[in-house]
């Protein structure tokens, strides 16, 4: 009996992984999950990014209608707040919802812009001029003409 008991011993020792085995399989999941975690984080900005340029599209566009029907530019007293205001022709505004980008910041509108007719930009994550990333500015100057005439 007492030899059963020792070779079941013996297999129950050997059936189980060390310390060590574990420690190295937790460093390479580790390892795979910081891989995946930055892959995902450069595709949230690259969406947040295409996202913004999207929104100054529609602010540009919204910006020439409001030119096409009161024959000006809203002033830079008026902002862009200007077009989110109900009107007979437009009953829920030209735009709706917050004109802010999606890190929460509301964009900035220039008439007469610097560098266009009007400038429309978002400071990008930390809300201030200039930055690399995701901190950089998204300029309405910069957008393709495709993005222009979505």
């Amino acid at each position: 009996m007492k030899n059963k008991t020792r070779h079941a011993n013996a297999n129950w020792r050997r059936s189980g992984f060390t310390l060590v085995e574990l420690m190295v399989v937790l460093v390479i999941l580790g390892l795979l999950a910081s891989l995946v975690t930055v892959s995902v984080n450069d595709y949230l900005l690259t969406g947040r990014q295409t996202t913004v340029k999207a929104e100054i599209s529609q602010i540009c566009n919204a910006l020439e209608l409001f030119y096409t029907e009161f024959g000006h530019y809203p002033s830079n007293d008026q902002g862009l707040a200007v077009l989110t205001e109900k009107t007979r022709k437009h009953p829920n505004g030209i735009l709706q919802g917050k004109l802010t980008d999606v890190w929460g910041h509301p964009y900035s509108y220039v008439f007469p812009g610097l560098n266009e007719t009007f400038d429309v930009v978002s400071y990008g994550r930390d809300g201030q001029e200039g930055g690399e990333g995701a901190d950089a500015d998204i300029v309405s100057w910069d957008l393709d003409e495709a993005d222009h005439d979505d």
